[in-house]
C-alpha cells in the first residue's frame, strides 16, 4: 500500500492546523508556507477534508480554515479515509462482492488472511492515533509553534 499525496499532504496540514492555531482559524497560505505544499493543491485538499466534516471555513480577512472537531476527536484513519476513500492494502480483503472475479483463489488462500489481518491491524493503528497525540509527540520533538499575528494585539 502506498498513500498518495493527498492523504500525506491532508495529515500533514491539518496537523499543522491543530498545533499552530488550536481552534482558531488559519489561511491556507500559512500552512503553504510552513508545510512547503502548494496553495492550489491544499485548496483541493480541504474540500476533501471539509466535506469529511473535518474542517470548517469561513470567508473574510479573519477567516480561513478550522477543525470542526476537537483534535482528541479526529484520527489519523479519519484524515486519510477522507483524502482516499477506506484504504485496503489488496483488493482482495475488500469483502466486496465481486472479489471472486479479481482473484482464482477468493476466501482458499493463506495469503488473503494475512493481507487482511495486517489491514485490520493498521487501520487500528491510524484508528488509535488522534491530532492530540501528534500536537504532544509535536511538542515532545520540541517543535516550535508559530503565532498567527492577525490575533495578536499590541499595546
Amino acid at each position: 500500500m502506498k498513500l498518495s499525496t493527498k492523504s500525506r499532504y491532508g495529515l500533514r496540514a491539518i496537523f499543522d492546523m491543530a498545533y499552530h492555531a488550536g481552534n482558531l482559524p488559519v489561511q491556507i497560505k500559512d500552512i503553504s508556507r510552513r508545510q512547503k505544499i502548494s496553495p492550489r493543491y491544499l485548496e483541493q485538499i480541504f474540500q476533501d477534508l471539509k466535506r469529511a466534516g473535518l474542517l470548517k471555513s469561513r470567508r473574510g480577512p479573519q477567516g480561513g480554515y478550522t477543525l470542526a472537531r476537537d483534535p482528541s476527536e479526529v484520527t489519523v484513519k479519519d484524515v486519510i479515509e477522507a483524502a482516499e476513500g477506506e484504504v485496503f492494502l489488496v483488493a482482495c480483503t475488500k469483502r466486496e462482492k465481486n472479489c471472486a472475479s479479481q482473484c482464482d483463489f477468493d476466501d482458499q488462500c493463506v495469503t488473503q488472511k494475512i493481507w487482511d489481518e495486517a489491514n485490520k491491524r493498521l487501520t487500528g493503528y491510524f484508528g488509535s492515533l488522534t491530532l492530540k497525540d501528534m500536537c504532544d509527540m509535536g511538542r515532545d520533538m520540541g517543535l516550535e509553534k508559530e503565532l498567527d499575528h492577525r490575533f495578536m494585539y499590541f499595546i
